[in-house]
């Protein structure tokens, strides 16, 4: 069979091109110890790997392909290098996360905040300025906006880091001057939490705060891992403390009561109960006062007899 002129031509410049790949990669090695031979053994290696290719054959590594496309030898070393530091952290990121590749899998680490602080009023005042949900923005650094939707739903915005979050929060149980309980749901994670409150002195209230936060994506795992939002939570905390035990306003709060996430009794309700045990309780004492008013009467009137029967005797 007779070979054509294109096949004899392709045969003859094979070796020379292989000749030239050659000859390219022992210069591209040789400029790569020149340049780097201050640079410690750990980047030198590399040109011992490009002269035993040009030795021995096998593919280009990819910081060798990326001088061949321009980049300086100490860079393009240097930037492998460093994705390749990367890919080992997020390879131990992910274990210490209990998942592969940052799926679902595995054990959610969860981050626990349990916080007390006293604030120097009455347990009433105390609470009621909690249960007023919309006004937490304007003392709070964290938090950026809340909205009421009904007895036992709130929407909030807060800032966590360099990022805002959002997420609905309901109420389970709500005892007036006691406890509110809750729970959370948002893109990012979920929340259980409950805050007490406990009378140390009639001017003086102790606050409980217990959270528990459950974070939902690669990104916000991490971002648990440095207790960002456990931060965020106590610094907020402490504000509220300021704003309490500092603000002039009265506040009004919520005096309702919520039991397994129902509303048992409205705010409406809960405030006319009060007011009738107001009532009842200041017609108690005008009748205790008129009975030691009779009391003082009978005795003045008893006084009065003894002195006349003295006079007469």
């Amino acid at each position: 069979m007779t070979e054509t002129k294109d096949d004899n031509r392709t045969r003859d410049e094979t070796p020379g091109l292989d000749l030239l790949k050659e000859e390219l990669v022992r210069y591209l090695g040789a400029r790569m110890d020149h340049t780097l031979a201050k640079a410690g053994d750990s980047l030198t290696g590399a040109t011992g790997q490009l002269l035993d290719i040009a030795e021995n054959g096998g593919a280009l590594p990819k910081a060798a392909t990326r001088i061949l496309g321009g980049e300086s030898p100490l860079k393009a070393i240097a930037g492998e290098k460093l994705k390749g530091l990367m890919g080992g952290l997020l390879g131990k990121t992910r274990e210490a996360l209990g998942g592969k590749g940052g799926g679902r899998s595995g054990t959610t680490k969860v981050t626990s905040i349990i916080e007390s602080l006293d604030v120097g009023l009455p347990i009433r005042a105390v609470y009621d300025h909690w249960t007023e949900y919309e006004k937490f923005s304007g003392f709070t650094k964290g938090v950026r906006h809340v909205s009421q939707e009904d007895e036992i739903t709130t929407n909030w915005k807060a800032k966590v880091g360099p990022s805002t979050r959002g997420w609905k929060a309901t109420i389970t149980e709500q005892v007036p001057d006691e406890r509110v309980a809750w729970t959370s749901e948002g893109a990012k994670g979920t929340t259980h939490g409950c805050v007490s409150f406990h009378e140390l002195t009639p001017t003086l209230t102790r606050v409980v705060l217990v959270v528990e936060y459950y974070p939902s994506g690669f990104f916000e795992k991490t971002g648990n891992l440095w207790r960002a939002q456990g931060r965020r939570l106590r610094l907020d905390f402490k504000h509220f403390q300021r704003y309490a035990t500092l603000t002039s306003e009265e506040a009004e709060g919520w005096r309702g009561e919520i039991r397994d996430g129902e509303v048992v009794r409205t705010h409406e309700e809960a405030v006319e109960e009060e007011e009738a045990e107001a009532e009842d309780a200041d017609e108690d004492d005008q009748v205790e006062d008129d009975a030691y008013a009779d009391e003082d009467e009978v005795q003045d009137v008893e006084e009065e007899y003894d002195e006349e029967e003295v006079g007469q005797r």
